[in-house]
């Protein structure tokens, strides 16, 4: 039963501050086998294998707060045996009544800037109480470990405001938009003259992997990707540029420049990091590393 923990990243602790400092570590068996759980070893392994193309990555990591309180199992914003109104001026919003919880994202995104996670953004999403954070771009490893560690500081600054933190990717049944956790990639190859080329080669590499992909990306995935709340059905893979319906947008930007990053809109709000990027990098450049 004895689990051994390899410290694997270094960030400064936001909360005694000082010297002191968080380690992110993957655990192994007595034997030195990664645990089941440890998706960070084999992730290393396949960026360390094709760490010559450079893989940049950003995620957009979404989330509800919910009440702490267990007569209210509602998100913020939703009175007590009713519902917020309906969606549409939330999304990025201001001011009383259109948003709740920024005291939670305004702690929680100092605390990133702090420890040193590349944080790049934030902004209230479509729901009520959902929110979005966006971390890179990172290469390789760093991606995972900066964004297990950025909800790890929400788990923790949630703490303070009595805020039940929530990654299910369909928080909320009905008429309500779902929780993702978009990923952005691009590769060397991707990002220098000629790149959508590439992109759309790659287009073809992720259609025939469709399935092993969604079976990855997370929990209860099949309540969210329905094609509707701006997402393309689970069972059919779908591209296209600036179509927020797609299973893959190519940014309006990639196509006028003929290269740049794409952004997989499949992965759950409650994904593996370690999973996703992995997936990303060892479909869309397995045959190179053949050649």
């Amino acid at each position: 039963s004895e689990v051994i923990t390899q410290p694997r990243r270094i960030y400064r602790d936001p909360f005694r501050r000082g010297n002191n400092v968080i380690i992110i570590c993957d655990a192994y068996d007595n034997k030195g086998q990664p645990l089941p759980t440890n998706h960070r070893a084999r992730c290393a392994e396949i960026m360390e294998k094709y760490k010559d193309h450079s893989p940049w990555f950003g995620l957009e990591q979404e989330y509800t707060m919910f009440h702490d309180k267990p007569f209210q199992k509602k998100p913020l914003g939703f009175p007590v045996g009713g519902y917020a109104g309906p969606q549409g001026p939330y999304y990025c919003g201001v001011g009383t009544g259109t948003v709740v919880g920024r005291e939670l994202v305004e702690a929680h995104y100092r605390s990133c800037l702090y420890a040193g996670v590349k944080i790049s953004g934030i902004n209230a999403e479509v729901m009520p109480s959902q929110w979005e954070f966006q971390v890179g771009p990172c290469e390789g490893m760093q991606m995972g470990d900066d964004l297990w560690f950025a909800r790890y500081l929400l788990y923790r600054c949630s703490e303070f405001y009595n805020i039940n933190v929530n990654f299910n990717p369909k928080p909320m049944k009905g008429n309500w938009n779902g929780a993702g956790c978009h990923a952005n990639f691009s590769t060397k190859e991707t990002r220098a003259e000629g790149g959508l080329e590439v992109i759309e080669k790659m287009m073809k590499k992720l259609e025939s992997k469709h399935k092993e992909h969604i079976k990855e990306y997370g929990e209860g995935n099949e309540q969210r990707l329905t094609g509707k709340h701006e997402t393309a059905s689970m069972d059919k893979f779908s591209f296209g540029v600036a179509d927020r319906g797609a299973s893959i947008r190519i940014p309006t930007t990639t196509k006028a420049n003929g290269c740049g990053y794409f952004e997989d809109r499949r992965p759950a709000a409650n994904c593996c990091p370690y999973k996703v990027t992995a997936l990303l990098v060892e479909t869309c450049l397995a045959e190179e590393a053949k050649e």
